[in-house]
């Protein structure tokens, strides 16, 4: 996998010239701060068959999920097309079989509910909430892991004035200020 990784990260390094598909300043330490902050996600994925990755730009955290976990059906959800080629471009090279690029915002998708979102850098959670909720309709157990910084409780505060949620906070290996947010029962207030 290691191997795979390294390989993805010189493409984003190679395709970084052509379009932003992240922050220039993170880009010299793009392997700590987008691939091992995708890594520890890992852990928190038992059992999980289908994972669904909003808004997933450069592939963080949903295509490092499906390089490392090939046995997870994973499907990157990216509007922009632009991003797209550079998600399929890098799954190929990768030969991550298990990954599907959707060039299409969630809100228009018409696939059947997953067992695990992620979206890492796409909205504040309120937002993620309300995109996740037609999938925690169909699919009540529906996990949805989403990396946070250092607005996450205001997030939370937010989020709990129109959600109601079953909520672990996992603390963030690689930011301090940071925390993964895994949320379940979702549903309205």
């Amino acid at each position: 996998m290691h191997q795979k990784l390294k390989l993805y990260e010189q493409m984003l390094r190679g395709w970084q010239g052509r379009m932003n598909l992240v922050s220039k300043s993170t880009l010299e330490t793009a392997w700590e701060r987008h691939f091992e902050d995708s890594l520890q996600l890992l852990p928190l994925l038992q059992r999980t068959k289908t994972l669904y990755d909003l808004g997933s730009g450069a592939g963080f955290p949903g295509l490092v999920i499906g390089i490392c976990r090939p046995e997870i059906k994973v499907h990157l959800i990216e509007s922009i097309s632009k991003k797209c080629s550079f998600l399929e471009a890098v799954a190929e090279a990768c030969k991550a079989d298990n990954v599907t690029v959707h060039n299409d915002r969630v809100e228009n998708l018409k696939l059947e509910a997953p067992d695990v979102i992620t979206a890492r850098a796409v909205t504040a959670l309120d937002g993620l909430l309300g995109y996740c909720a037609p999938f925690a309709k169909e699919n009540p157990d529906l996990t949805m892991i989403f990396p946070k910084g250092r607005k996450a409780e205001e997030e939370i505060t937010q989020a709990r004035t129109a959600w109601d949620f079953d909520l672990e906070k996992v603390p963030s290996q690689t930011d301090p200020e940071g925390v993964i947010l895994v949320i379940k029962n979702l549903r309205k207030s």
